[in-house]
């Protein structure tokens, strides 16, 4: 027959399972052992637990957010050669890092040639995004505006816009590379609208904004877009040759050397 007790406890593991409280679960005899050997009364125990219970919740939510961006890759500021740029000022990177500025619903445009590090900056931004609490979603930008007409097409272009809405942080990669039609400028000009001053993007770009018109196909929704996208915005302009090529010549260059031991 099963004493007082054990009743007790099977109660409070049936409670804990439903109350979703996994680490509860899990730590609770481990940690009220060790508060028994520091003589650390309940409150304490109490403390450890929901302290355990806490961070293994940020653990997890971060993890669910970084899987929902749908990064192309991992990428982390310390990874990044800031040597290998020129005029690419530190300190205002690792300042943007804190993600303050999407609290602000600030916006940040990379600019620069092919291979210079736009888009690993910008996910390394993303990244840290995801790890402070903020949902984020990165899309190339021919990859937004293609799934914004397909959505027109099924009419849920409705719901997908009040989706990305709700996001914190957006991210548009390579813009530039591929000119959208009318309808896909229109689509993509109404994203930037509804996100004017209610929620971040990131922009990384290989043209000069003298030249998005190419891209947009009209001059007065280009000049329109950018005065949204760059209002109390982040410019920062990546010059030098391609990030990717200074990083396979420095490469070679120490296997060289290493062949050479």
């Amino acid at each position: 027959m099963k004493s007082k007790q054990d009743k007790a406890r099977i109660l409070l593991d049936h409670h804990l399972k439903a109350l979703r409280l996994p680490v509860f679960l899990q730590e609770r005899r481990k940690v009220a052992a060790q508060c028994a050997s520091d003589q650390a009364d309940y409150a304490e125990f109490l403390l450890r637990l929901s302290e355990q219970e806490l961070l293994e919740r940020e653990r997890k939510g971060t993890q669910r957010r970084i899987r929902t961006a749908r990064f192309p890759a991992s990428k982390s500021i310390d990874d990044f050669d800031f040597q290998t740029t020129a005029r690419l000022n530190q300190k205002q990177l690792l300042e943007l890092m804190n993600c303050e500025w999407i609290d602000k619903c600030r916006n940040t445009v990379f600019l620069g040639n092919p291979g210079t590090g736009k888009t690993h900056l910008s996910i390394a931004l993303g990244l840290s995004a995801c790890r402070r609490g903020y949902n984020t979603r990165f899309f190339t930008a021919a990859g937004l505006v293609n799934t914004l007409v397909e959505a027109r097409n099924e009419r849920s272009l409705l719901r997908l816009q009040k989706q990305l809405a709700k996001i914190p942080l957006l991210i548009i990669d390579e813009l530039g590379y591929v000119p959208f039609s009318k309808t896909g400028s229109e689509l993509l000009f109404e994203i930037f609208s509804q996100r004017y001053e209610q929620g971040s993007i990131i922009v990384t770009s290989n043209l000069p904004f003298e030249e998005w018109t190419s891209v947009f196909q009209c001059e007065r929704l280009t000049g329109a877009l950018l005065d949204r996208l760059t209002h109390r915005g982040e410019i920062i302009s990546i010059q030098g040759e391609s990030y990717r090529l200074a990083q396979s010549k420095k490469r070679k260059k120490a296997a060289g050397a290493a062949g050479k031991e």
